[in-house]
């Protein structure tokens, strides 16, 4: 069960980075790479490694003047998802 303890990051040859020509986000791996929306962008951005997710979920609801509870939600959901599809390790 993922709990907000834990500590995220993009797995092993994933990145992200900007697309400037496009005017946004890809998130690159070995012989894929996809286009995130922008709330999975800003969440993937802070997935550095050293930051748990109760950090992340506090930084991202205080930057988005959001709910914590509604942030939180989105943020295990899909960072659960990205862990299952091998993007996220944790």
């Amino acid at each position: 069960m993922l709990d907000e303890t834990a500590i995220p990051r993009l797995a092993r040859g994933f990145r992200i980075r900007r697309d400037d020509v496009r005017n946004q986000w890809v998130v690159l791996g070995p012989e894929r790479a996809f286009v995130p929306d922008d709330i999975a962008a800003a969440i993937l951005r802070e997935f550095d490694g050293r930051k748990t997710l109760a950090i992340v979920i506090d930084d991202l609801a205080a930057r988005y003047a959001a709910p914590r509870d509604q942030i939180a939600t989105d943020v295990l959901a899909m960072t659960a998802d990205l862990n299952a599809k091998g993007l996220v390790a944790i």
